[in-house]
């Protein structure tokens, strides 16, 4: 990445790590063969949104234009098919694409401050976050169908109800 109008950014090693340690990447889909965060990994040419995903543990820092959408969409696809995926993408909270895609299917981390993306003289000109896809799960205090195992109240994973939620600051902030 050379410029702040390239759709490509870097993904900060140390910010990777954090996350690396917690689910255990083994597939970056969005990468170019320099900058892979995960050593099974997909480039521009051979489009990971194409690529079967299945068993992976997916690391997924999308090009931040168009496709943006397609991407959240493939990650909440994988999570219906068992599969854990988690984007670092900008928060634009106010796109179609997040509200489609993100809003009420991913658990939602904001990043505190802006990220210095690898390969930039600047920190990003927009915020970002952490969108985890977790396979749909039944709760087995509740019943419900069909639901993400952090967005039921009964279920002790829920970052937001029960308190256990990250603090952007200590464990996100770039």
């Amino acid at each position: 990445m050379k410029t702040c109008n390239s759709a490509e950014w870097a993904t900060p090693q140390d910010f990777f790590d954090k996350l690396d340690a917690e689910f255990h990447f083994t597939l970056d889909p969005c990468s170019t063969d320099e900058n892979a965060k995960c050593e099974k990994h997909y480039t521009k040419e051979q489009d990971g949104l194409v690529q079967d995903w299945t068993g992976e543990t997916v690391f997924c820092n999308p090009p931040y234009g168009r496709t943006i959408g397609a991407w959240c969409k493939k990650c909440y696809e994988h999570s219906l098919n068992g599969g854990t995926a988690v984007m670092l993408i900008h928060a634009r909270t106010d796109t179609k694409w997040f509200h489609e895609w993100v809003y009420g299917k991913a658990e939602m981390r904001f990043v505190r401050g802006r990220l210095h993306f690898n390969g930039s003289k600047w920190n990003a000109p927009f915020p970002s976050m952490v969108a985890v896809y977790t396979p749909v799960k039944e709760c087995d205090k509740c019943s419900l169908q069909n639901i993400h195992s952090w967005a039921c109240g009964h279920c002790k994973r829920n970052r937001y109800l029960n308190g256990d939620y990250f603090t952007p600051k200590q464990d996100y902030e770039p």
